[in-house]
């Protein structure tokens, strides 16, 4: 590690405490696990459901040194080449648990991946440098875990779901890049006039919930897909796959056009 990567992560540590702390809250986090396995094969949906308490636990419980990678990365803006080795390596690690038919702890281990995708699809993380203003992400998250009955979970990316293993980082490089982009809408909605913006007063027609939507949407495919990638590499079973159900708008029929009245019978005067 160079001598310059040493002093940003030096620096980054009490940015990247911050940066944790504003993760997605456990709450909504279990709940993007049990969103994404619905588009997982039962048998690995099955036993991510027997340790679903085990996974969110060893979740938060993401190595303080990748954190501290991530967190580098992030508020710089790029995923470096060695963060994504990094990563990797760490994904390795459940993929050998699996291969040595350590099933239960190769279970969790893999679930509790969902972290980094997860915090990829973040708008808030993905923001950069400087961040937002002391209590908006708190508002953000408040207002997203009010709003989860009504964000519709649609597939975000459905070619994700077949990913192969080389196309594991490249794909969590998009990932980060595309929620970067959605990062600026939260601030402008959500800090003016030099004030933060309580959440209770935004509802879904605000472009808040845009960006809330997209991003939750965004973290369930991208936690299947990253499941799924690793799952497939020690051949694991992927039959009774559930096929997402592709739905369109439908046009309202067109209104009926109704009949002139008609004209009134001239009356002859007795």
């Amino acid at each position: 590690m160079t001598g310059l990567r040493r002093g940003a992560l030096a620096l980054a540590l009490a940015f990247s405490g911050a940066r944790t702390a504003a993760a997605w809250p456990s709450s909504i986090l279990e709940q993007l696990s049990r969103d994404a396995r619905r588009l997982l094969p039962r048998s690995l949906s099955m036993l991510m459901y027997q340790h679903e308490k085990e996974i969110i636990e060893e979740a938060q419980r993401f190595p303080p040194e990748l954190q501290q990678l991530m967190a580098a990365d992030l508020a710089a803006g790029k995923l470096q080449p060695e963060t994504m080795a990094a990563l990797q390596l760490h994904a390795q690690g459940a993929v050998d648990l699996l291969r040595q038919r350590k099933v239960s702890e190769g279970v969790v281990r893999l679930g509790a991946l969902l972290r980094i995708p997860a915090d990829l699809a973040d708008p808030v993380l993905t923001a950069g440098e400087p961040g937002y203003p002391a209590g908006v992400s708190r508002e953000y998250y408040s207002f997203v875990e009010q709003s989860l009955p009504k964000i519709p979970v649609v597939l975000d990316d459905k070619a994700a779901l077949r990913l192969r293993r080389d196309g594991l980082a490249p794909y969590w490089v998009r990932l980060h890049d595309r929620s970067r982009g959605d990062s600026p809408v939260i601030l402008i909605e959500m800090f003016r006039n030099g004030r933060v913006v309580d959440h209770r007063t935004l509802d879904y027609r605000s472009p808040v919930f845009g960006v809330a939507s997209l991003a939750y949407s965004r973290a369930v495919t991208s936690i299947a897909a990253t499941w799924l990638v690793l799952w497939r590499s020690v051949g694991g079973d992927a039959t009774l796959m559930p096929v997402p159900q592709e739905r369109r708008p439908v046009e309202p029929p067109p209104a009926a056009v109704a009949a002139p009245a008609p004209a009134p019978t001239p009356q002859r005067s007795p």
